[in-house]
C-alpha cells in the first residue's frame, strides 16, 4: 500500500504524449482517496478512443514508480473555455471558436473543417461548425442539407442539425446553390456578424469557423470582433501555398490569436488503382513552414479522391467512414489540436515527437 501523496506524485510525474509534458506541469487535476487505491484524472478535452490507451500506459508508469501498488485509475474529460482576444466576451453557448483558415483557395481547407469538426465530435465533444465564407459557402453541400434555419421568435435561427453537428451557412438561407451572395466588404463582414451572434447556438465545446481563403476584411472583422480561442492554418505542400499560408499565420499572431498549428493538406497522393503513393506536390512543406514559424505540424493529410468524393456527396469523410484510415487521420489531428487548446503550443514545451495510437 502507497499513500495518498505518492500515487499522486507518481501520477503526477508521467508524461502525457499529446500534452508533450507532465501532468504536474500541465495541472491536470488529480484526485487520490485517502487508501491510495483510486484515482480519477481529469483532462481539458475529449479522448475517445484514445482513452483507453492513456489509460495503460499511466498504469504502466505507476508500475515502474511503484513497484506492486494497485491504483485504480478513471479518467474524465471537461473542456473549458479558453482565453480570447483583450476586451472580447465569450459567445453565448459556445465554449471556445477554433477558426481554420488558409492564405489561398484550392487547399482544402472547408473539407479539412469538416472533417476536423465531425472528428472533435466522435472524441465525444458538443460542436458547431459556421461557413464564414458568405460569398462562396460550401458546408451546406458538404453536410448533404438544404434545410432552412427556422426562428422561434423571429429574432434568432436555429442550427441546421447535420451528422450531429450544429451548423449555419449564408447558404442554407438562400434560394438556390446558383444564387450569389454580391456584397461590399461591409455588408459581407454583417452577414458573418449576424450568422454568428444570430445563431441559437446550444452548448458547444467547440464552434468551428471555416473562413474563406484570404487576409481581408472577413479575417480581420473576425479578429477584431469575435472572440476566438485558437487557429489552425491549412496549406498544401506547394511553396505558393505555404508563402500564403504563412501571411495567414502572422495575420492571426498579429492580432493575439494563437495559432495551434499548420494542417498539411494533400500531402501524397495515394493511387485508388494500386495504393502507391507520390508527392506530387513536394513534400516536407508543411513541416519547414511550422518550425519556421515557431508552431508545430498537427498532421499531414492524402491526396485521396475518397476525401473529395464523399465531401462532395453529402457525408464527409470522417462521417462516411468513422473506422476507416483516413477518419482516422483526422481523429489525431482533431485530439492533438484539442489538446494545443486546452494546454499550450507544443513550441512551449520540450518533448519529443509525438505519436499518437488508437486502439
Amino acid at each position: 500500500m502507497s499513500s495518498p501523496a505518492a500515487v499522486t506524485a507518481a501520477i503526477s510525474s508521467f508524461v502525457e504524449p499529446l500534452i508533450g509534458t507532465d501532468l504536474a506541469s500541465a495541472e491536470v487535476p488529480i484526485e487520490v482517496d485517502a487508501s491510495g487505491k483510486h484515482a480519477k484524472l481529469r483532462f481539458g478535452f475529449h479522448l475517445g478512443n484514445y482513452r483507453a490507451t492513456l489509460l495503460a500506459a499511466i498504469q504502466l508508469h505507476l508500475s515502474s514508480v511503484l513497484p506492486g501498488v494497485s491504483v485504480e485509475l478513471h479518467i474524465e474529460s471537461l473542456v473549458s473555455a479558453q482565453a480570447v482576444q483583450k476586451n472580447l466576451q465569450p459567445l453565448a453557448g459556445v465554449k471556445n471558436i477554433l477558426a481554420v483558415a488558409s492564405g489561398k483557395g484550392g487547399v482544402g481547407k472547408s473539407t479539412t473543417a469538416v472533417n476536423l469538426a465531425l472528428a472533435l465530435q466522435v472524441d465525444g465533444a458538443r460542436v458547431g461548425i459556421l461557413d464564414a465564407d458568405v460569398y462562396g459557402p460550401s458546408q451546406p453541400l458538404m453536410l448533404g442539407s438544404v434545410e432552412r434555419p427556422t426562428s422561434p421568435d423571429g429574432k434568432r435561427m436555429r442550427p441546421i442539425m447535420a451528422h450531429g453537428l450544429q451548423a449555419m451557412s449564408i447558404g442554407f438561407l438562400m434560394e438556390s446553390d446558383a444564387q450569389p451572395a454580391i456584397w461590399r466588404g461591409p455588408m459581407a463582414t454583417q452577414a458573418l456578424w449576424q450568422l454568428l451572434t444570430e445563431t441559437m447556438w446550444d452548448d458547444l465545446d467547440y464552434l468551428v469557423v471555416d473562413l474563406p481563403p484570404g487576409t481581408g476584411d472577413i479575417q480581420l472583422s473576425l479578429s477584431q470582433k469575435i472572440p476566438v480561442a485558437g487557429s489552425v492554418i491549412v496549406t498544401t505542400p506547394q511553396d505558393i501555398a505555404l508563402l500564403d499560408a504563412r501571411k495567414g499565420l502572422e495575420m492571426f499572431r498579429k492580432v493575439g490569436i494563437p495559432v495551434l498549428g499548420v494542417i498539411e493538406n494533400m500531402s501524397m497522393h495515394i493511387c485508388s488503382n494500386c495504393g502507391h503513393e507520390e508527392a506530387v506536390f513536394g513534400s516536407g512543406g508543411g513541416d519547414k513552414l511550422s518550425r519556421e514559424a515557431g508552431t508545430e505540424l498537427l498532421g499531414s493529410l492524402p491526396l485521396d479522391i475518397r476525401i473529395r468524393q464523399q465531401a462532395d456527396s453529402g457525408t464527409p469523410t470522417v462521417a462516411a467512414e468513422p473506422d476507416g484510415a483516413l477518419a482516422r487521420r483526422y481523429r489525431e489531428i482533431a485530439r492533438l489540436t484539442a489538446a494545443r487548446l486546452a494546454y499550450g503550443s507544443a513550441a512551449k514545451l520540450s518533448f519529443p515527437s509525438i505519436a499518437t495510437v488508437d486502439d
